[in-house]
Parts: structure tokens; C-alpha cells; sequence
């Protein structure tokens, strides 16, 4: 059968691969003679927006479209990068580059891009101008949101509808692997908390005449090639290590909120006067979908101390531990990291 490319590009989150996603994958693999599968937000903690490691997902596409695969899939992990989108325009290019080279592919192969443009999520499939767009048009099924939602609250609403609009939705092998790991896994426990704490957070603020806009403020303390983390004692992100850092209050600056927060979880014995000396260099963090509580803007303040003897740090206040990591070793801890903090890690410590 003659195929209009060599490779076509798919990329998404597949949080989780649902009806959608497989129809545009079906119809690629009528279009392309291999199917390159880009499964973004890799390198993350699971949370309730990515509850599934990449590996996961390429389970779930590799069980879905397993009739069709016959070596055709190509499923590649995608890290985001919050706060450049030039280096996530590379990584694509880069690993659509090696997973071709890896297939023993030539160098001018015919390559295009394969989605569904249907609102402003979709303006990455117009950052490839040298990949023509195949825009499958839409398929009726509910959102991966949607369908988180009900995975989540499968065991408090109506139990069997939700589970109902989870087999309606995704295909066959995908829920199976879906009511394995809510029944098996763990990590769904602690997800469901996560769900209900933002479920009631965002309920607290209903009544507000307009969305509220939250004011944070985050401490990047780097000592002898060390960074200072703490772990959260409790919800959202319980048990994965952060920067210090904290709400800011009605009465405080953002400047004074920081060293406020730092001392309070760390018990950083450093002076106040030396902190401030020691201020290398802040940046405002903004991205909107930072922060599951919603709209939540933090200004982290970097001080660097060169070398020395590392302070003595134990946790307080809303952090259960505090320790001092290498740099190097905390680049490498994207699924341990909250939110943001690895981005904002490799903002101030050149990475990013």
C-alpha cells in the first residue's frame, strides 16, 4: 500500500490513551508506514494531572493498538520545559532525530506532524513548519480530564457510572489496565486524596467574584554545590521534595515571605543580613498550569554561597525533612520534585 509519509509525529500526554487518541493513531498508520508516539510530561512526579509514568502509557498505546503495531510504533519519552519553549521545540526535533536513526531510517525521509488542531492546546502543531500537519478531525469522546475526573471518583459518586463512562470511553485493554491500578496500585490511594484536597480548595474559593490569583515565594539556597529541599509533609505533592517556600502573607513583602519560609521549614541558622547578601539573582515563575490549586505565581530568590562548611538544616513547619542535596543529584530528581521546582531549579542552575 502506498503511504503518503515515512513517519508521522504524534504528541500528546495520553493521560490516559482514550478513543481519541486511538482514532488519530489509526488513521496515521493508514497515512504513514511508522507511527512515531511523543509521550509528553515525562520526567515528572505522578500527580492527579499525570497519574501514569511514560512507561505506562506506552503500555497503554502498545495494548491499544497492539492489532496494528507489527513494529509500526515508535513511542518515545517527551520532557516538558515549562519556561523555554525553544529547548521543547529541540527535544522534539531531537528525539523524532534519533527514534528515525534508531529504525535505521535514511535522512530524507518523509516526516509529518499528525493531531487534532480543536483549540489554543493545540498551537504546538504549528511550531514545525518543516512537518506537514495531518489534522485528523475531532472524534467524539469526553477529554482525558473528563476521564481523570472519573477515575478519581469512582469510589465517590456513582461508582458504576463512573467505571460505566471509563469503558465507554477508552479502549478495551486500557481499561483493564485502568481497574488494575486502581485496585492494585498504591500510588491511587494517595492520587484520590490529591483529587479530594484540590476538589476542596478550589470549592473554598467558589464564591470569589473572580478566579483568585495566588502569591508565592520560593528559596533556591545553593552552598558548596548543594541545594536546599525539603520534603511536604502533607497535600498536594505529600512526600516529594521541594524548594522552601510558602504563601505570602497580607502584611509582608515577597522578599520578606521567602526568608520568612525558608527559616520556618529549614531552620537555616544562616543571619538574616548574610541571607540577603548572598541574593544572586530572582525570576517570576508564571506558567498557568504550575500549580494543580490554580493560578499560582511565585517569585523565587536564588542565593548562592560558594563554599563552606553546609549548615546544619532539619525540617519544620509544613515540611516533614530537610536536607541538603548535590546539584547534580537533584537535576536528576524530576519525579521526586513539586510542581514546578525542577524547572525552576534548572532556571537558576543553567540547565534549563
Amino acid at each position: 500500500m502506498l503511504m503518503d509519509f515515512d513517519y508521522l509525529v504524534f504528541i500528546g500526554r495520553f493521560e490516559p490513551f482514550h478513543n481519541g487518541h486511538a482514532a488519530v493513531a489509526r488513521h496515521a498508520l493508514g497515512r504513514a508506514k511508522k507511527l512515531i508516539f511523543l509521550v509528553g510530561s515525562a520526567d515528572t512526579p505522578r500527580t492527579i494531572r499525570n497519574p501514569w509514568t511514560v512507561a505506562e502509557r506506552a503500555v497503554m498505546i502498545q495494548a491499544a493498538l497492539g492489532d496494528a503495531d507489527e513494529g509500526r510504533l515508535i513511542i518515545r519519552p517527551l520532557r516538558d520545559h515549562l519556561y523555554n519553549e525553544s529547548q521543547w521545540i529541540a527535544g522534539v526535533q531531537r528525539a523524532v532525530a534519533e527514534a528515525i536513526q534508531s529504525d535505521h531510517g535514511k535522512p530524507e525521509a518523509s516526516v509529518g506532524l499528525v493531531g487534532m488542531d480543536k483549540d489554543a492546546s493545540s498551537y504546538y502543531l504549528k511550531e514545525f513548519p518543516q512537518w506537514p500537519l495531518v489534522d485528523v478531525q475531532h472524534t467524539e469522546t469526553l477529554s482525558a480530564t473528563e476521564l481523570r475526573r472519573y477515575f478519581f471518583e469512582a469510589g465517590k459518586i456513582d461508582f458504576h457510572g463512573a467505571l460505566l463512562m471509563l469503558r465507554g470511553n477508552v479502549p478495551a485493554p486500557v481499561y483493564d489496565m485502568l481497574e488494575a491500578f486502581r485496585k492494585n496500585s498504591p500510588a491511587y490511594a494517595q492520587l484520590v486524596a490529591e483529587h479530594q484536597f484540590i476538589d476542596q480548595y478550589k470549592a473554598a474559593w467558589k464564591e470569589a467574584p473572580y478566579p483568585p490569583t495566588f502569591v508565592t515565594s520560593d528559596a533556591v539556597v545553593v552552598h558548596s554545590g548543594h541545594v536546599l529541599l525539603v520534603r511536604r509533609r502533607a497535600e498536594p505533592g505529600k512526600g516529594l521534595w521541594a524548594l522552601p517556600g510558602g504563601f505570602v502573607g497580607q502584611g509582608e513583602s515577597i522578599a520578606d515571605a521567602c526568608l520568612r519560609e525558608l527559616r520556618e521549614e529549614t531552620r537555616l541558622k544562616i543571619p538574616v543580613p548574610v541571607l540577603k547578601g548572598s541574593l544572586k539573582s530572582l525570576h517570576v515563575f508564571d506558567h498557568p498550569e504550575r500549580s494543580l490549586r490554580g493560578r499560582t505565581i511565585t517569585h523565587a530568590f536564588h542565593f548562592d554561597f560558594p563554599a563552606g562548611e553546609l549548615p546544619d538544616v532539619r525540617g519544620g513547619d509544613d515540611a516533614e525533612k530537610a536536607r541538603w542535596v548535590p546539584v547534580s543529584e537533584a537535576l536528576d530528581m524530576g519525579p521526586k520534585l513539586f510542581e514546578d521546582h525542577l524547572h525552576i531549579l534548572e532556571f537558576f542552575l543553567g540547565r534549563g
